[in-house]
């Protein structure tokens, strides 16, 4: 029961640690005149998916890397089967005026680099710099265009994720620091719990680091994303719903084990080559319906992709 507790304590301060760091980042950039979709492609982008980040770092370094990359293949997976999969059962996700094509296939590249790279049986920190130097094409030609995104934001897809969680421009000096400090402070500390109570919890029912990853971990650092789609369900704003997994998801295959191989290796379970990068894929692909040919995002959608995923959950955990 302790460690089960840990590990909602854990995660409880992971996300609150999260979007304390996300908002006080908001809110110092704009202090600082810094275009919003310009936040939202790079400050936002790194906020939203630190607590993977920091739990990826704690977990190779205590010897666990098999957390690492069930975190990220797992997020990855609940990202569109879950994190699209519920939203639509509460409110259809109309894609019609949604352009993500280019962000896509970048996303199907980023993710046949990343297996690629996994299948040689662990990530070395050469790995991790070509993952980093992908994250940087692809940041920099976002950031090339933003100028033009900008004369048109409420038509793209690159809709700034900020507009969700409503940065108050005026908020005084002092607020915006101590929120930056929480985040950062709070995210090791919420990491380093979540992360020993997994662990305990995987040895006393004989479950792999990886099962934990790949579910627990990876279901509880998804919930800001899920978070901010069923807004986006209810506002009706695909574009952001769909823009938000599709970056989130290119962010942590590049980001967050490109970082963590560069302080230490990550080592590759066999089951990830054999299955979860396969399935993690094949959900990628699934996406070619609402992207490339517009179609709507209804329940009957809805209900499959949540579906597809309890099914994969189940797998896993038998």
């Amino acid at each position: 029961m302790t460690d089960w507790l840990l590990s909602a304590i854990g995660l409880i301060i992971l996300l609150l640690a999260g979007e304390s760091l996300v908002k006080g980042a908001i809110n110092l950039s704009l202090k600082l005149g810094i275009p919003a979709l310009i936040i939202s492609l790079t400050i936002v982008a790194f906020g939203t998916s630190a607590p993977e980040l920091i739990i990826a770092i704690n977990a190779t370094l205590s010897g666990t890397s098999g957390i690492a990359m069930g975190n990220v293949v797992g997020s990855n997976t609940a990202n569109i089967l879950l994190v699209l999969g519920l939203p639509a059962l509460l409110a259809t996700l109309d894609a019609s005026k949604c352009d993500t094509k280019m962000n896509y296939f970048f996303m199907i590249f980023a993710t046949l680099v990343f297996i690629l790279l996994a299948s040689m049986g662990s990530f070395a920190p050469w790995q991790g710099g070509i993952l980093l130097a992908l994250l940087f094409v692809y940041l920099l030609n976002n950031l090339k265009n933003a100028r033009e995104y900008l004369s048109n934001v409420e038509d793209t897809c690159q809709t700034p994720s900020s507009e969700l969680e409503q940065p108050n421009p005026v908020m005084v000096n002092w607020k915006i620091a101590a929120l930056i400090l929480l985040g950062i402070f709070g995210l090791p500390l919420g990491a380093d719990l979540l992360v020993d109570g997994a662990s305990s919890i995987a040895s006393s029912f004989g479950i792999s680091d990886a099962v934990i990853g790949l579910t627990l971990i990876a279901v509880g650092t998804s919930l800001p994303e899920l978070a901010t789609t069923i807004v986006s369900a209810f506002r009706n704003r695909a574009d952001v719903a769909i823009g938000n997994v599709i970056g989130s998801n290119i962010f942590n295959l590049l980001g967050i084990i490109g970082i963590t191989a560069m302080v230490g290796h990550v080592a590759v379970a066999p089951i990830f080559l054999r299955f979860d990068l396969w399935v993690m894929l094949v959900s990628s692909l699934i996406l070619i319906p609402f992207v490339l040919y517009k179609v709507k995002l209804t329940r009957v959608w809805g209900f499959t992709l949540t579906v597809l995923y309890l099914c994969y959950v189940q797998f896993v955990l038998m």
